[in-house]
């Protein structure tokens, strides 16, 4: 889990397909904002000017070379016949595997039937773009208790608007040689992205639900272009997890409850990120230094070894992400909060939810003096859920906090 579903909450849109008319980019702090001015496009009349079939059958491999001038690792096409899928996505969501994400829920069937979410669709563009950044070693990290681990693909700029503006481009590029109608999502509508991009050929879901590839692991990112055109597909890639259990064993919380089934509610990626209550306490000595979603499992798996570096610049880490302190950062008011988290992914949690995660990591770090003064600081914090968080913590330090002082006198 991650935060990538949190961006599909905030940005569910009405279906159906545009033409971009007109393009202007706009520099603004620090990144594209791309606003277009959009019509309605009649798919009817779309049809009928249906390309050629050499044309056709010879743009898939146009396709993949007009991804990879924009960055993507890798481009494949998925057909739209998601029924296999459809009962699995129903028992997880009856077994309330999908905990607060009450949006998951929302669309029912829909998010397995593309042409139901955008009427017209009869093929679907899966692209990937490793986002694996240079920074400090993940395993270190999690082994300082002393320092924050943000998971590896929220250290840079917020992947949503750098892979919608990219996969806005292709399609417009596909659309200049070959008029269609399209819609690109990337975690801003209900899509099943696995799935889609297994049945692509991108890789395989590992047994930890994310997708999996040989030649890359699985530290990338996945968007979608839905479209009119009836590209033929490529073929699915065969499952390459053997016996493994590296994944299941190694997460923190017992999260992945069975093979290629994670339950939402213990993992420390929806805790950290999607859910906005209390943390359970039995789940809090769990996360350990984890102030932001978790790698853990993809960090075990044997076939990230293979995972390469973003060639991306705006993936690398920023603000120290990859080696601050707990302390310094609980010490971020709202306002540097806002401020350093601009353009990041982290910037959506909220100032509060940020506090609430480094206490409790603060509750797990070893007791001192510097840690025990950081959450007394924040005792009277105006939240009453930081303030549950922070009495927590300094009672794994000593029913007051005094005591570790104490023991120095």
């Amino acid at each position: 889990m991650d935060d990538q579903a949190g961006d599909e909450r905030s940005r569910e849109r009405s279906p159906g397909f545009f033409r971009v008319g007109l393009v202007i980019e706009l520099q603004r702090e620090a990144a594209v904002a791309i606003i277009c001015r959009v019509n309605e496009l009649d798919h009817q009349t779309l049809s009928a000017k249906a390309p050629d079939p050499h044309t056709l059958a010879a743009l898939p491999a146009r396709i993949r070379a007009w991804g990879r001038e924009l960055g993507f690792d890798s481009v494949a096409i998925a057909g739209i016949d998601l029924t296999s899928a459809e009962q699995g996505l129903l028992d997880w969501l009856a077994a309330g595997f999908h905990g607060d994400m009450d949006y998951m829920a929302r669309h029912g069937l829909k998010r397995a039937r593309p042409a139901e979410l955008v009427s017209g669709t009869v093929a679907v563009i899966s692209a990937r773009m490793n986002y694996w950044p240079d920074a400090s070693d993940a395993q270190v990290l999690l082994e300082d208790a002393s320092r924050a681990y943000v998971s590896r693909y929220a250290l840079g700029r917020d992947y949503h608007k750098l892979m919608r503006t990219r996969l806005q481009r292709l399609s417009e590029r596909i659309a200049a040689e070959v008029p269609h109608g399209f819609r690109v999502f990337v975690d801003s509508a209900p899509v099943l992205e696995v799935e889609l991009a297994s049945r692509a050929g991108l890789g395989w879901r590992g047994k930890h639900s994310l997708l999996l590839d040989r030649e890359a692991g699985s530290f990338f990112f996945i968007g979608e272009i839905y479209t009119d055109l009836p590209l033929p597909p490529d073929r699915p890639v065969s499952d390459h997890c053997g016996r493994c259990t590296a994944c299941i064993d190694a997460c923190p919380t017992g999260a992945i409850v069975a093979p290629y089934k994670v339950d939402a509610r213990r993992c420390i990626s929806y805790l950290t990120i999607e859910h906005r209550g209390s943390i359970p306490m039995p789940l809090r000595p769990l996360l350990g230094n984890r102030i932001y979603g978790c790698d853990d499992c993809q960090l075990v798996c044997p076939w990230n070894r293979f995972a390469r570096l973003a060639d991306e610049t705006d993936f690398a880490p920023r603000n120290r992400l990859d080696q601050a302190t707990l302390v310094e950062l609980f010490a971020w008011t709202e306002t540097e909060f806002m401020t350093r988290l601009e353009g990041s992914a982290i910037r959506r949690i909220g100032h509060e939810c940020w506090l609430r995660n480094i206490a409790v990591a603060l509750g797990n770090a070893p007791t001192s003096d510097e840690v025990v003064a950081a959450l007394m600081a924040r005792q009277d914090d105006p939240s009453p859920l930081v303030r549950e968080h922070v009495v927590w913590a300094l009672a794994q330090h000593g029913s007051s906090g005094f005591a570790v002082r104490q023991s120095k006198d």
